[in-house]
């Protein structure tokens, strides 16, 4: 590893380090409790949480995925997702930002050189926070890129400008991705604030308002060749980048639809008024309202189910990764970021429809909830994951080596 990426660290204290994964579980609820008090002022008034990001840095959680061999804790993807989960609840924003995180760690685990695990795998237990320049708006597919890597000496340039660039604000590092001379996608570490790299603040959608989900814009960015992961090999294999990506996501939208649940039990006890013809006192005593709950309820446990499954399929994959393993894996993944998606809109939305029209005020600021899961749910089309499944079954198909799923 290049000598001069060796003094290119924070300035802030270091990550503690995490026995297992109980003591993980733990420091996150203690974290999303911190998250929680502010969360709806973030939302409202778009502040952005740099403190935040901190203190998930210094919790020592950025490097729960570290392999075991690398002084790492390697949790289990059902922790990983459940800890994604927590941190989601109390701020769909903050719990959206180290997903790009932990995918790079897995791609790094899955394609990176020793040299390259044992140098950024020391950085994540550090504290050190991954940003990624992956989308592009303009090109054909969010599966087409435009932004191109040459060589220059015994390095690289890059070019290009990349879009939802999620974390990158409050990134340490930032993985580019980009296309080789052969059409080929890698992925290039390159320290915050390296010559030639701008990163706007522009990302304006309704939702997950404070993910930092920018512009970053790469002019002529040189690139030492040791840090250039090969990740267009990735995909060429089985391998369990892109269910390890999904998982993650699942716990994002799990973590929305539990907040839409808590708020709408806390709204309905003791704010609602029951309906007119009711014959009921209270609204939390009306029938139809009671089933409804139950129903929710009901889909959130089946979901954080699922999950649970689909993250022992992808431990064994990661263990024996064969292609029989990795297809399980996906369409476990897949089954699971299905429900979830739907839980969290159904969640979100009967948010509203119990707790009445007093639940729409923009004092109460509820609507963040089904903006976030709006926004979210929108990054890889449930539609897809459908026809994969079904493909799968009926006809034999593998899935797609792909990172959305």
């Amino acid at each position: 590893m290049n000598a001069q990426l060796h003094h290119l660290v924070p300035d802030r204290s270091a990550a503690i380090s995490l026995e297992n994964e109980q003591q993980a579980i733990a420091v996150a609820r203690e974290l999303a409790k911190q998250f929680q008090t502010t969360a709806s002022r973030r939302d409202r008034e778009r502040l952005l949480p740099f403190a935040e990001l901190d203190a998930l840095s210094q919790s020592g959680l950025l490097g729960i995925t570290v392999p075991e061999q690398y002084s790492g804790l390697d949790v289990s993807n059902s922790v990983l997702a459940d800890i994604i989960a927590i941190l989601s609840e109390a701020d769909g924003s903050i719990g959206q930002i180290p997903q790009n995180h932990f995918y790079i760690l897995e791609a790094l685990r899955t394609d990176g050189t020793e040299e390259q695990k044992r140098f950024y795998f020391g950085r994540a237990l550090a504290g050190d926070r991954f940003g990624n320049a992956l989308s592009e708006r303009g090109t054909k597919t969010v599966g087409h890129y435009n932004t191109r890597i040459t060589r220059d000496g015994i390095g690289y340039r890059i070019n290009g400008r990349k879009y939802y660039s999620t974390g990158v604000l409050f990134a340490d590092w930032i993985a580019i991705f980009a296309l080789d001379e052969e059409e080929r996608l890698v992925m290039a570490f390159v320290p915050k604030g390296t010559e030639g790299v701008e990163i706007i603040d522009d990302w304006d959608g309704f939702g997950q308002r404070v993910t930092g989900s920018g512009t970053t814009v790469l002019n002529n960015v040189y690139v030492h060749a040791d840090s250039v992961v090969l990740h267009h090999r990735g995909f060429e294999r089985a391998t369990t980048i892109g269910s390890v990506g999904q998982i993650i996501h699942a716990g994002i939208d799990l973590g929305i639809a539990r907040a839409a649940f808590s708020e709408t039990l806390d709204f309905v006890r003791t704010k609602s008024r029951p309906w007119t013809n009711s014959g009921v006192d209270h609204a939390s005593d009306d029938p139809l309202t009671i089933a409804r709950i139950g129903q929710i309820a009901i889909r959130l446990e089946a979901a954080t189910a699922t999950i649970e499954r689909a993250g022992r399929k992808v431990d064994a994959a990661q263990i024996d990764t064969t292609e029989e393993k990795v297809v399980e894996a996906t369409l476990a993944v897949a089954a699971a970021k299905v429900l979830t998606t739907e839980i969290a809109l159904e969640a979100t939305n009967t948010l509203f429809e119990l707790a009445g029209t007093a639940s729409v005020t923009l004092d109460a600021n509820l609507d963040r909830h089904w903006r976030n899961a709006r926004t979210h749910t929108l990054h890889d089309p449930v539609r897809w994951k459908y026809h994969v499944v079904g493909n799968y079954h009926l006809n034999g198909v593998i899935p797609p080596k792909s990172g959305a799923l």
